[in-house]
């Protein structure tokens, strides 16, 4: 997929099709209707499903289904995109894939070109939203947290990261939190990781199924704010984080560069983007894959595994007693350490407090 393929949320109003007619928010389907989503849906999967082996066991099981007449009675149109979706990942155990319903007409189709009007109203929804750079802070005893809940293009994102990058760079480590991050643009990753290595790293390769081609990723070579190459790296993580942050947590990892703390991520290895089907149905569709340079593997169906397993919602108490211990190991000032000593204790409690409350 070329760059022009991200999800966007563009809201385009299509005219219904002829096999729909309208009652309130939702459309009664009819048989032809089922059926041109359908042959629409397996086609596209057969042509883009990043492992074709199982694009073909998909459309079988739904092919079977549809000879034992199990669509013939669902005629709610967000019904059947969940029926679609439930029957397809039976199959894939691919949670990127899904079929979905539009009332006012499909969002966005990959196969089009969006024009600039709608790439310019989707940069300006994540500019209201500060591009989901959502906490940058300085925790006690010299600890940066800055809290990303999504990743949008790098393009866009560069100089809020760089704010962002500059305001921590003084302290001792760095802890990023992903626990309520669900994916994102793959550069916005890369951006973020190129600010804790002096020299181009090797993250992952992707292979792209439809274009027959693998690429390199690399950390880049130049960034615009402070980089961050000597500080220590917590990275938060929880059941929530999947796809782009995952991406980013198994790379690092992989490479000793993080510590990762808390839960078993979700396991979306795969690149993904949405195809139009019929006027009113569209699927996100896994086009490509993951292959790190040095597992030969990637996290799909497994989720990133923590070196500290901790939940998700005292993840930022243990990685900061880590980040705060460790600098303690370091500190030559005495000052310092009476500070540091101060902080781990007032956190020790803190953490004691809630096993004596019966949390796990």
């Amino acid at each position: 997929m070329k760059s022009r393929h991200y999800v966007l949320v563009l809201g385009l109003a299509l005219s219904p099709g002829s096999t729909f007619a309208q009652q309130g928010s939702d459309f009664t389907l009819d048989a032809a209707g089922r059926k041109a989503v359908i042959d629409g849906l397996l086609e596209r999967i057969e042509k883009t499903y990043v492992l074709p082996d199982v694009a073909q066991k998909m459309e079988e099981a739904i092919r079977a289904r549809q000879a034992r007449k199990e669509y013939d009675a669902i005629t709610s149109g967000p019904e059947f995109a969940q029926a679609l979706t439930r029957h397809l990942r039976e199959v894939c155990h691919d949670r990127h894939l899904a079929v979905e319903f539009f009332p006012g007409g499909v969002q966005y189709d990959a196969a089009k070109e969006p024009s600039a009007e709608d790439i310019e109203q989707f940069r300006r929804s994540g500019a209201r939203r500060n591009y989901e750079f959502r906490k940058v802070e300085r925790l006690d005893g010299g600890v940066g947290l800055l809290q990303v809940d999504g990743f949008f293009p790098a393009r866009w994102t560069g100089e809020t990261m760089a704010a962002a990058m500059t305001f921590l760079a003084s302290g001792d480590a760095v802890i990023l939190d992903l626990r309520y991050n669900g994916g994102g643009d793959p550069s916005g990753v890369l951006l973020l990781c190129s600010y804790f290595f002096d020299e181009p790293a090797q993250l992952s390769d992707r292979y792209n199924r439809s274009e027959g081609t693998i690429h390199q990723s690399w950390t880049q070579a130049f960034v615009t704010g402070q980089r961050m190459v000597d500080k220590d790296l917590y990275i938060l993580t929880s059941s929530r984080t999947f796809s782009a942050p995952e991406a980013l947590a198994y790379d690092m990892q992989v490479l000793k560069r993080a510590t990762i703390v808390g839960e078993q991520t979700g396991g979306g290895a795969h690149g993904t983007t949405s195809f139009g089907i019929t006027d009113h149905f569209s699927a996100r569709i896994p086009f490509s894959r993951a292959i790190n340079p040095v597992t030969k593997s990637d996290w799909e169906g497994t989720g990133v595994k923590p070196d500290v397993a901790v939940r998700a919602d005292r993840a930022l108490l243990v990685a900061h007693l880590m980040a705060l211990r460790k600098a303690l190991s370091k500190a030559t000032d005495k000052g310092v350490s009476n500070e540091l000593e101060e902080t781990i204790a007032a956190k020790e409690g803190e953490l004691k407090a809630l096993e004596a409350e019966g949390k796990p």
